[in-house]
C-alpha cells in the first residue's frame, strides 16, 4: 500500500521506521535482530536506506596502486524484499543521484516494480568520501527533483530508450526529503523551500523531515511549507541522541541544533547506560508532544540504538 493511502486510511499518528542495509560480508539476520522486536509496535512500513559505492586505491602486488570501486552496504533492494515477506510490512527503498546513471535508475526502479514496492524514497544523497563536493554521475542526475522527474516519467511509461512504446506504467508513490533547520548547503529556509516545492510541483508525494530536536523546529517547518504552498503530509524524523560524541558530530554533519538542555543533561551522564536514559527521556518528551499536535506519522532513524526506540515505543504505547 502506497504511503499516501496509509496517511489517508488511518485515523491516529502511524508509527515508521529507518534503518540501514548491513556492511558487506554481513547477515541479513542481523536486520531481523534488529527489528524484530519493534515490530511489535506495528510498524506501517520501513525505509532501507541506499550506500553509494566509493572509490578507493589498493595495492597490487607489483607495487603500484589501483583505484577500484566498493560498496560497504549493498543489498538494498533484497533487504526490502525480504522485509516485506518476513514482516508483511511495506518497505521503501531510498533511490540516490549519486554514482548511479539514469539508465542504472531506470533498471532499479524496474526491479522495485517487478516486486511489488509501491514506495520509494527519492535523494540527493552525499558527496563521495573522497569529495568535497557533490558531483553527479556524468550519466545521471545532479539533484533529487530531477530524480523524482524521472520517476513520474516512468509512472506514465515513458523509458530512457525513446524506442519502447507502449511502455508498462509504473505506480510508485514518491516521498521527498525536508530539513526544518535546512540543508547545510542552502543559503537559507526560504530557498531550501523553494527547492522542496519543486519536488512536490513535479510529482513527490510527501517528506520525510531530517532529524531534530527542538519540535519548534518542526512546526516552524510545517507552517512556512504550507505558506509556500507545500501541501504534502510532512513527516518528523526522529532520532535518540545517545552519547557524547553526538553532541559535536550531529550539528558538524547534520547542520542540526542540539538543545542547551540536552547537552547539559547528555553532558552530566557518566555511563553509556545513562546516555541512553538521557537520550529516551528526551525522545519521548518529544514524541508525546508531536502526539499531541496530531502528527500523521513518528517516523524513527534506530540506526544502532533499536533498544532506545523500543523503550520509547513502549512508553508510548
Amino acid at each position: 500500500m502506497k504511503v499516501t493511502e496509509q496517511l489517508k486510511n488511518s485515523n491516529e499518528t502511524i508509527i515508521s521506521l529507518e534503518i540501514l542495509p548491513p556492511t558487506k560480508g554481513k547477515s541479513i539476520e542481523s536486520i531481523y535482530k534488529h527489528l524484530d522486536p519493534l515490530m511489535e509496535f506495528k510498524p506501517s512500513f520501513v525505509n532501507v536506506t541506499y550506500h553509494r559505492a566509493e572509490q578507493v586505491y589498493k595495492k597490487r602486488p607489483d607495487g603500484n596502486f589501483e583505484r577500484v570501486e566498493i560498496r560497504k552496504r549493498p543489498g538494498t533492494v533484497g533487504i526490502c524484499a525480504a522485509l516485506m515477506n518476513k514482516y508483511n510490512v511495506e518497505a521503501i527503498p531510498h533511490l540516490i543521484c549519486g554514482g548511479f546513471s539514469k539508465e542504472e535508475t531506470e533498471n532499479a526502479l524496474i526491479d522495485l516494480h517487478f516486486l511489488g514496492i509501491k514506495n520509494v524514497l527519492a535523494l540527493r544523497g552525499d558527496a563521495a568520501a573522497n569529495e568535497k563536493f557533490f558531483t553527479p554521475h556524468p550519466l545521471g542526475h545532479r539533484y533529487a527533483e530531477d530524480l523524482v522527474r524521472q520517476i513520474v516519467t516512468l509512472n506514465k511509461g515513458h523509458y530512457v530508450e525513446e524506442e519502447i512504446i507502449d511502455g508498462v506504467k509504473t505506480d510508485f508513490c514518491i516521498g521527498v526529503a525536508g530539513y526544518p533547520e535546512k540543508h547545510f548547503e542552502a543559503p537559507n529556509l526560504d530557498t531550501d523551500i523553494h527547492h522542496l516545492k519543486n519536488k512536490i510541483s513535479i510529482g513527490a508525494d510527501y517528506v520525510t523531515t531530517q532529524m531534530f530536536f527542538n519540535n519548534e523546529h518542526y512546526y516552524n517547518f510545517v507552517k512556512r511549507c504550507a505558506e509556500h504552498q507545500v501541501n504534502v503530509p510532512i513527516m518528523p524524523g526522529l532520532k535518540p541522541l545517545t552519547n557524547q560524541n553526538q553532541l559535536t558530530m550531529i550539528p558538524r554533519y547534520f547542520n542540526v541544533e542540539v538543545p542547551v538542555d540536552l547537552y547539559n543533561e547528555m553532558m552530566k551522564a557518566k555511563t553509556p547506560e545513562a546516555c541512553d536514559q538521557v537520550g529516551t527521556e528526551w525522545l519521548l518528551a518529544q514524541c508525546r508532544d508531536l502526539l499531541k499536535n496530531k502528527v500523521p506519522v513518528l517516523h524513527f532513524y534506530t540506526l544502532s540504538k533499536p533498544n532506545v526506540i523500543y523503550n520509547v515505543l513502549k512508553q508510548l504505547f
